[in-house]
């Protein structure tokens, strides 16, 4: 496939037109939005190529941010170039912002929405579900042999046992990767990695947060989108950590709506910060805090794709492209087990998982069919079960 440049139309309002649908309409997280990216795009439309698409995973997966937005954007930029991918990225971002800054309103001047912990009872354990089929699907795509195994099990293990994301697991694995899979003599190819590894590095540089709101806003989500890697799976600690402990902004209870809306709305989990904006600094915070938590995706990916694209055929690169790919896996594993410890907690939780990953597996049924059912199921089955579990007192 041959980049396209900004200036090709058609493709630029192709791209629009497709990440606001998206954007609209996908659910599921980000591991589901990338397999349906890879479903609809390099299966059905066939923008990229199966391995365009793997590479795309696997450098966004190495780079702190949310993995879904950072996929749309590297794609926007091979289809429609710099500009594509400012647009596109955008686009996918618009329809979330709207949607979660309404909810953060209804919750601010109605007091509470209760349905919103009915209906987060219901489709949590469906996006459990949602985040292992996809997995699934990605390792089919990407995992070749038992090194990328033997590394993503070691992700797996280190993320369930610190709870938390963990920055160095993705550059080691790639270099893991270059020393099994590359020729580490190559002055290019290192030179190369240096460029890919710097960017967390960089990012380390923020200054100090302003006694302002929204500038604390700003800076704590940009911290977030440029300093936490688990792409929004295992974001959770990081968030709860500084909104609930350091600036209390949130308790426990607020914290675990904002979770609810990340999940049951469409797009990116990481939109939980257009939500938590509102509640802390109305529209205005809203909006920095989305534009925090999203911009230096746009950042990073800028950065690394055309590193990419210039070297993707040098063996040292592929070899840290291959290491990345089996910590993304092994790290989505792990944050499954995260998740699910927010998610399921009762027999019925468990019982719409296992239903919805054997209806995933038998039948091609849509995300937000998905979604629709169980929420259906959690706004009937919690006012009747009223599981003490789900909210924290």
């Amino acid at each position: 496939m041959t980049r396209a440049t900004a200036h090709d139309g058609r493709r630029f309002g192709e791209l629009v037109m497709y990440f606001l649908r998206l954007g609209l309409l996908g659910f599921g997280g980000p591991v589901a939005l990338v397999g349906q990216m890879e479903r609809e795009l390099v299966s059905d439309r066939k923008w990229l190529s199966n391995e365009q698409m793997r590479e795309a995973i696997a450098i966004c997966q190495s780079l702190p941010g949310p993995l879904a937005i950072q996929v749309g954007i590297y794609i926007s930029y091979l289809r429609a170039g710099f500009w594509g991918a400012w647009a596109g990225g955008w686009a996918f971002i618009f329809p979330n912002f709207v949607i979660v800054a309404a909810l953060g309103a209804l919750y601010v001047y109605l007091g509470d929405l209760k349905p919103v912990t009915a209906v987060f009872y219901g489709v949590s354990p469906a996006v459990i579900a949602l985040i292992l089929h996809s997995c699934y699907r990605l390792a089919k795509l990407g995992m070749e042999d038992w090194i990328q195994w033997a590394i993503a099990g070691v992700c797996f293990v280190v993320t369930i046992v610190l709870q938390a994301e963990v920055a160095l697991l993705f550059i080691g694995s790639g270099i893991v990767g270059i020393l099994y899979y590359g020729n580490i003599f190559r002055r290019s190819s290192a030179s190369t990695l240096q460029s890919i590894a710097a960017a967390p590095v960089l990012a380390q540089l923020a200054p100090v947060a302003s006694s302002s709101t929204l500038a604390k806003l700003l800076l704590f989500f940009l911290k977030a989108g440029s300093l936490t890697f688990g792409s929004g799976l295992v974001i959770v600690p990081f968030l709860e950590q500084g909104l609930v402990q350091q600036y209390n902004w949130l308790d426990e209870r607020q914290f675990l709506i904002a979770v609810a809306i990340g999940m049951i709305s469409p797009g990116p989990v990481v939109i939980t910060a257009t939500f938590v904006g509102y509640l802390v600094a109305g529209f205005w915070g809203s909006l920095a805090s989305t534009i925090g938590i999203f911009f230096p995706s746009f950042i990073l990916v800028l950065v690394a794709a055309p590193l990419l694209a210039r070297h993707r055929t040098n063996p040292n690169v592929q070899g840290f492209v291959k290491g990345a790919y089996a910590a993304a896996i092994g790290t989505i594993l792990g944050a499954c087990v995260l998740l699910g410890k927010i998610a399921i907690g009762d027999w019925l939780t468990a019982l719409i998982g296992l239903v919805s990953l054997a209806v995933l597996f038998r039948w091609k049924v849509s995300n937000p069919m998905l979604i629709a059912a169980t929420a259906v199921v959690g706004l009937i089955a919690f006012p009747i079960l009223e599981p003490s579990w789900v909210m924290v007192k």
